[in-house]
């Protein structure tokens, strides 16, 4: 991606041959199409398990389902055109689809860095900000919808003008910017991109395990005060033995508000990717914390609230950890890239090396189907039930014969 290439469009420029790769290109061709089988196929699959099971159809999720588009678009368009690359060792599409190859292979990795922005921001608005009017506004409906079409529209409209500049780049056998042509704009934009975004996605993340952190510490604390004031406190007129400690009066509506907050938590436990239905041990902290012993909104929530909470709490992390094990991944996958491309600035490098940590980025398109059939129940099981039902017809035909 931001390899240096000797002549523009010049004589065997887009040859990538050399003694060094002749055994590695095999490892490649494998490689990629691994690459290609198994991205295609776990991307594929999010988008239909997203369109068939309904829930799974949470505004949370489509960030998801955009990310998967552009893993297909890498996977399914781009991918097998590196493998022939990588087979003859020599690009064979010409000089124009060399340029547009350059250009979607930008685009699909702007867009997911994109996309993981969205997603690390969207879980810290839920945490921090829910009930804010940046936060229902960018979470609501029409708002994804608009973060969407602006993932595409910003990552096309950043690398489209680098179209004169696209070539062969022969170290890692595929097309790309021609790396001094396209200073100092390709310098801003992998900046912008790659250091200042994905900066970003660890700053929210962080925010986010220091909120739920407060959050945790706070209700722990809680628990044994809640518990002594049940000891304490005497059995008041109208509870009818009901140890929870509800009053009358404010008191009273307030625990009836707890109680249909964690009702609700409770409905939403199979719908745990829904950005709106988070921040429930907060909640509970707030309700906690808002009171004194004096005072009737010290009243401690129903006996039903703590374990929906919590249960609902546990849901909420589970999803942020696999949201941000997909970010780690992406990470992993493109920094030895370009800590070599920065470090060797002149080039001298062996191919080979430069071919591998190409071939790692490969790695990020085709994970997070696995990330996510590892780490959250729903798209497993929806998974596995697409399977099935593909997999129906195959078996009937066999037990006929």
């Amino acid at each position: 991606m931001l390899l240096n290439t000797t002549d523009l469009y010049g004589n065997d420029s887009f040859s990538c041959a050399s003694p060094s790769v002749e055994g590695y290109r095999y490892f490649g061709v494998f490689w990629g199409c691994v690459v290609t089988v198994v991205g295609t196929l776990g991307n594929v699959l999010t988008v239909l398990a997203f369109a068939t099971d309904a829930r799974l159809r949470t505004r949370f999720n489509v960030l998801i389902v955009n990310l998967a588009l552009a893993d297909i678009l890498y996977c399914t368009i781009l991918q097998p055109v590196s493998v022939d690359s990588y087979l003859h060792l020599r690009w064979r599409g010409g000089a124009t689809w060399c340029q547009m190859f350059g250009l979607l292979l930008f685009l699909s990795n702007s867009v997911s860095i994109i996309t993981l922005c969205l997603i690390a921001l969207s879980r810290y608005l839920v945490v921090a900000h829910r009930n804010s009017r940046v936060a229902r506004l960018l979470l609501s409906h029409q708002g994804v919808a608009v973060l969407l079409v602006s993932s595409w529209a910003l990552g096309l409209g950043s690398f489209a003008p680098l179209w004169p500049v696209y070539v062969f780049a022969p170290q890692v056998c595929t097309c790309s910017f021609h790396r001094i042509k396209g200073r100092p704009y390709t310098t801003i934009l992998l900046f912008m991109y790659f250091f200042l975004g994905l900066g970003f996605v660890g700053l929210f993340y962080f925010l986010i395990y220091r909120k739920v952190r407060v959050a945790a510490k706070a209700l722990i604390k809680y628990r044994p005060s809640r518990r002594s004031s049940r000891r304490k406190q005497p059995e008041p007129e109208g509870t009818d033995g009901d140890d929870s400690g509800i009053g009358i009066g404010t008191a009273a509506t307030q625990s009836s508000e707890v109680s249909e907050q964690a009702s609700e938590i409770h409905h939403s436990k199979t719908n745990v990717n829904e950005p709106q239905t988070i921040s429930s041990v907060t909640n509970a902290v707030n309700v906690a914390s808002n009171g004194t012993k004096d005072s009737p909104k010290a009243a401690a929530p129903a006996p039903a609230a703590a374990p929906a909470s919590s249960g609902e709490d546990n849901e909420f992390k589970r999803v942020t950890r696999m949201c941000f094990t997909v970010f780690l991944c992406f990470v992993g996958c493109f920094v030895p890239f370009l800590l070599l491309n920065i470090a060797d600035k002149n080039s001298q490098a062996p191919q080979v090396v430069h071919m591998f940590c190409a071939n790692l980025t490969w790695l990020n398109s085709c994970i997070n189907p696995l990330l996510y059939a590892a780490m959250n129940r729903q798209f497993n099981q929806a998974y596995r039930d697409l399977l099935a039902k593909a997999a129906w017809p195959i078996m009937r035909l066999w037990k006929k014969r």
